[in-house]
C-alpha cells in the first residue's frame, strides 16, 4: 500500500478485543509494507556493520605497505557507503509509509464508527476522548507500527554482527557476542514502571483534552455565566497534573537512555582493553583490533532502537486500547436478521418501548417535558440504544425492526436531526449536497425553513463571489451564523434530504415565535405524505400536528391533538403552559372529583 493509493478501499475489520490484539493486526495488514522496510533497515545497518571490515582491511593494509589491499579496502567501503546511503533513504521512506497508511487505516475505522453510531457515540464516549484517540492517538499506534521493522532490522543486524565477529576474531567476538545481548536486556526491568509512568501520563492527558474540548464547546454559555475564570483555574490545575506526570515519565526514560549509552561504553572499554592484550601478545593483528572496535562502536545505533520500539510500545498500548473501546461500540446488539437486506423500510413507526406510535404520512409532534428524554426517544427512533445496558428492543417500521436492516437502508429510511445540529465549513452548496431522493429542491427546502435571512446575510457576506449565497463559504461549524440561523439551514439539509421518516428533536428551539410558526406550517406542507415526527414542547409547532403524543415517566400516556391534550391532559399542559407544581395538583384534583361525579351520575 502506498501512500498515494489512500484512502483504503476497505480497511478491514479489526481486531479489538485488547489493544496489543488491535496493535499486532494492524502489523499484520501491512505485512508487505513491514517486510519492504525490515529488508531496507538491513541493507542499511549491515552497511554500517560492514565499515569496520573495510577499516580494518584499510588500517592493516597501511602498515603491511599493501596497496593492493588498500585498493580492495578503499572499493569496498565506496560499496558500503553507497548502500548505507541507499538503505537509509529507502528506509525512512518506506517506514514513514508504513506510518501513515497505519494513521489513514486507524482514522478510516474510526470515521466509519462514527459514521456508524451517529450522535450515539458521543453519549457512550465523551467528546475529549473521541478527539484524542482520532489525533494524538492515532499518530502513537502509527508510531509504534512504524517503529516495528526498524528494530526488526536492528534485531537481526545484531545477530549479524555477534556471529560474524565470532567467525572473524573468535577471542574478541565471544566477549562482544555476551554483552551485546545483555546490553539489549538490560532495560527490560525498568520498562514496567516507564510503562506505568506513560500511563498515568496518557490518562491524565487525556482527561486534560476532554475538559478543554467541553469547555471549547461550551465557551458561549460560559461567558454568559462569568464562568470563564472558574473552567480556566480547572484546566489549569489539570494542565499541571500532566506536566508533573510528563516529567515523571520522562525521568525513567531518561534512566533507560542513560543506560543505553552508559553500557555499550563499558562494553566498549572491556573490548579495548582486551584486545589491546591480545594485541601485544600477537594474537591478533592491529587491523583485526581496530575492525572489533569499530564493530562494537556501532551497535550503538541499532541498540537505540530497542528502547525506541520499548518506548513507541508503551505509549501506542493505551493508545490502542482507547481506539479498540471505540471501536468495540456497536450499532445495535441485535444480529441481523437473514434476507433483512430484501425486507420493506415503510409504514407507520412504532417504539414497542415506550409505545409510541408515528402512522405513517402524518406529521405527529412527541412532548416528553424533559429535553435528555427527548434526545435519548430521537436516538431510539432513529435505531440506536440510547446507552448501553439499556433495553435495546429495536424501533419498527412497518413492522421491520431497524436493527434488521442493514445500516445503510436504516439511514435512508429514517433521519434523525438532533438539537444541536453540526454545519460543516464549506459553500453552502456543499451543506446541501447531500443524499437525497431529488423530490425536494434546495429552493423548496430553504423556503420551508424560511432561511430567507440566511440568504440575505450569506449574500453580503460573498463579495468575491458576485453575491451568490450558494457560493458562500460556512465557518466551521457555522459560528459566523446565528444559532437560529444554523438550526433553520441544517432542518432544510434535513429537509432535502426526503427521508421517508425524519425525526426532528426542537428544531426551532432558537428561533421567535413568529418564524416558529412559519417554520412550522413550511414543514407540514413540504412532508405531505411523509412520515415527520417532532420533539418539542412549543405550542405554535404542536398546534400544527396531525397528533401530538405525550410520553411521560418512559410511556406513550395520551394522544390526541395539541387543543383536546389542553383540555383533558393536566400533566400535558403542565409541560405546554408551564404550569407550577401548585396548578397542576389543583387541575388534577379537579380532574379526579369531575371522573367521580361522572362514576356516579351513571
Amino acid at each position: 500500500m502506498q501512500i498515494r493509493d489512500l484512502p483504503y478501499a476497505d480497511p478491514g475489520v479489526p481486531d479489538i478485543r485488547s489493544g496489543p490484539r488491535f496493535l499486532f493486526w494492524l502489523g499484520r495488514r501491512q505485512l508487505g509494507g513491514q517486510v519492504k522496510s525490515l529488508l531496507w533497515g538491513l541493507l542499511h545497518h549491515l552497511g554500517i556493520a560492514g565499515l569496520p571490515l573495510g577499516t580494518g582491511i584499510a588500517v592493516q593494509a597501511v602498515v603491511d605497505r599493501d596497496g593492493g589491499r588498500l585498493a580492495l579496502a578503499g572499493g569496498l567501503l565506496a560499496v558500503l557507503g553507497a548502500a548505507i546511503a541507499i538503505g537509509d533513504v529507502m528506509l525512512h521512506r518506506t517506514a514513514v509509509t508504513n506510518w501513515i497508511t497505519a494513521a489513514a487505516r486507524v482514522q478510516q475505522l474510526l470515521s466509519r464508527k462514527t459514521a456508524e453510531l451517529g450522535s450515539v457515540l458521543t453519549r457512550r464516549v465523551a467528546a475529549g476522548e473521541v478527539v484524542a484517540v482520532s489525533t494524538g492517538d492515532v499518530e502513537k499506534i502509527g508510531w509504534f507500527v512504524e517503529a516495528l521493522s526498524r528494530f526488526a532490522a536492528g534485531a537481526v543486524a545484531l545477530v549479524v554482527i555477534c556471529v560474524g565477529l565470532t567467525v572473524y576474531q573468535p577471542a574478541l567476538g565471544v566477549v562482544v557476542a555476551v554483552g551485546v545481548p545483555v546490553l539489549a536486556l538490560a532495560v527490560l526491568p525498568l520498562l514496567p514502571r516507564a510503562t506505568r509512568r506513560a500511563d498515568v501520563q496518557r490518562e491524565k492527558a487525556g482527561k486534560a483534552t476532554e475538559l478543554a474540548s467541553d469547555t471549547v464547546a461550551g465557551l458561549r454559555v460560559l461567558r454568559g455565566i462569568g464562568g470563564e475564570d472558574l473552567f480556566l483555574g480547572r484546566y489549569r490545575a489539570a494542565s499541571q497534573e500532566v506536566r508533573k506526570a510528563a516529567v515523571h515519565s520522562a525521568r525513567m526514560w531518561a534512566l533507560i537512555s542513560a543506560v543505553q549509552v552508559v553500557l555499550p561504553g563499558v562494553l566498549l572499554i572491556v573490548v579495548v582493553a582486551y584486545g589491546t592484550r591480545l594485541a601485544l601478545d600477537g594474537r591478533i593483528t592491529v587491523g583485526e583490533l581496530v575492525t572489533v572496535y569499530s564493530a562494537v562502536a556501532l551497535t550503538y545505533h541499532p541498540l537505540r532502537n530497542f528502547e525506541e520500539i520499548a518506548m513507541a510500545y508503551s505509549f501506542s498500548r493505551p493508545s490502542a486500547k482507547r481506539a479498540a473501546r471505540v471501536l468495540a461500540l456497536t450499532r445495535t446488539t441485535t444480529a441481523t436478521a437473514a434476507g433483512g437486506e430484501e425486507r420493506a423500510a415503510t409504514g407507520d413507526l412504532y417504539d414497542p418501548l415506550t409505545g409510541l406510535l408515528a402512522p405513517a404520512g402524518r406529521f405527529t409532534a412527541v412532548v416528553c417535558g424533559d429535553p435528555d428524554v427527548a434526545g435519548r426517544l430521537a436516538d431510539r427512533l432513529g435505531g440506536h440504544p440510547a446507552e448501553p445496558g439499556a433495553d435495546h428492543t429495536s424501533v419498527l417500521l412497518g413492522g421491520v425492526p431497524l436493527d434488521e436492516l442493514p445500516l445503510e437502508s436504516a439511514r435512508t429510511a429514517v433521519l434523525v436531526q438532533d438539537k444541536d445540529p453540526v454545519l460543516l465549513s464549506g459553500t453552502l452548496r456543499d451543506l446541501l449536497d447531500v443524499p437525497s431522493s431529488g423530490a425536494v429542491p434546495a429552493a423548496d427546502a430553504l423556503t420551508a425553513a424560511q432561511c430567507d435571512d440566511v440568504l440575505d446575510a450569506l449574500a453580503q457576506a460573498s463579495v468575491d463571489t458576485g453575491g451568490d449565497p450558494m457560493r458562500t463559504r460556512i465557518t466551521e461549524r457555522g459560528r459566523s451564523l446565528s444559532g437560529g440561523q444554523r438550526q433553520r439551514l441544517a432542518l432544510a439539509r434535513s429537509l432535502m434530504a426526503d427521508p421517508e421518516v425524519l425525526v426532528l428533536d426542537e428544531p426551532t428551539s432558537a428561533v421567535d415565535a413568529h418564524t416558529e410558526s412559519r417554520v412550522a406550517a413550511g414543514v407540514r406542507e413540504l412532508r405531505k405524505a411523509r412520515t415527520t415526527v417532532v420533539l418539542a414542547s412549543s405550542p405554535l409547532l404542536l398546534d400544527r400536528a396531525d397528533r401530538v403524543v405525550l410520553v411521560h415517566e418512559g410511556q406513550a400516556v395520551a394522544v390526541g391533538t395539541h387543543r383536546e391534550l389542553l383540555a383533558t391532559e393536566p400533566r400535558y399542559r403542565a409541560v405546554v403552559t408551564r404550569e407550577t407544581d401548585e396548578e397542576l395538583a389543583t387541575a388534577v384534583g379537579l380532574a379526579d372529583e369531575l371522573e367521580a361525579l361522572e362514576g356516579e351520575t351513571a
